[in-house]
C-alpha cells in the first residue's frame, strides 16, 4: 500500500523533499498537492529520479502516485566515480539572474546593459549549460521582456532555461512564460550546490 503524503497548503519546494523524504522510506507513495505548480515540480522530479507518476485531480486537489524503478537508486544518488567524471571533464557553466537590470545604480542603464549582454550572448560562443531566473529576472523570460527574443535562440542552442515558479507566481506572469521550464527552489538549491561554475548577475 502506497504511503500518503498530504502536501496541500505548502508553498515551494516543500511538496518536492516531502516526496524525496517519503521515497527514502517507501517504494511507493500518493502525494496530495492543491496547485499545478507543484503538481509540474513533482513530475520533473519523477522524471529526474527515473520514477513512475501518474496523475488524477480530484475535487480536493491533485493525488500523484510516485512508484520507485530498479533505476531510482541509481539517479537519485550516482556513483562517485560519476560524479567526479562529469565534474572533471564536462564543468557545467550556470548562469544566475537574479534581477531584471546588469549591474547596480541607475536601472535605464542596467536595462540597456542586460540587452547588449543576451544578444552578445545568443550570437556567440560558448552559451551557459543553464541559465536560473528568480526574483525579478523572472521578468525576463516573460512575454513582452526585451530580451526573451535573444533567450529564445539561446535556449535553441541548448541551454536550459528555468523559472523559479514562487517568484512567476509572486509577480503574476507565470502564464506568460516565454522560455523555459518552471522550476522550484529545491531544484535550483541542487543544481547550484552541483554547478562546478556559478555566475550571478
Amino acid at each position: 500500500m502506497s504511503q500518503i503524503v498530504d502536501a496541500r497548503g505548502l508553498a515551494c519546494p516543500q511538496p518536492v523533499v516531502n516526496a524525496r523524504k517519503a521515497l527514502e522510506q517507501h517504494d511507493s507513495i500518493i502525494i496530495i498537492v492543491d496547485n499545478m505548480v507543484a503538481v509540474e515540480n513533482l513530475k520533473r522530479m519523477a522524471s529526474a529520479m527515473k520514477c513512475i507518476i501518474s496523475e488524477e485531480k480530484r475535487t480536493d486537489g491533485f493525488y500523484l502516485t510516485i512508484i520507485k524503478t530498479s533505476d531510482t537508486a541509481s539517479a537519485a544518488e550516482p556513483s562517485s566515480d560519476t560524479a567526479d567524471k562529469s565534474c572533471s571533464d564536462t564543468p557545467r557553466r550556470i548562469l544566475v539572474m537574479s534581477q531584471d537590470v546588469m549591474g547596480k545604480g541607475d536601472d535605464i542603464l542596467g536595462k540597456i546593459l542586460l540587452k547588449s549582454f543576451f544578444h552578445t550572448l545568443a550570437e556567440t560562443a560558448p552559451v551557459p549549460d543553464t541559465i536560473v531566473f528568480f526574483n525579478s529576472g523572472v521578468k525576463l523570460v516573460a512575454e513582452g521582456s526585451d530580451v526573451l527574443e535573444d533567450i529564445q535562440s539561446i535556449e535553441k542552442k541548448g541551454t536550459t532555461i528555468l523559472s523559479c515558479g514562487t517568484c512567476l507566481d509572486y509577480f503574476k506572469i507565470k502564464d506568460t512564460l516565454g522560455a523555459g521550464s518552471i522550476s522550484n527552489m529545491y531544484e535550483i538549491k541542487e543544481l547550484l550546490i552541483g554547478g562546478s561554475s556559478v555566475t550571478t548577475i
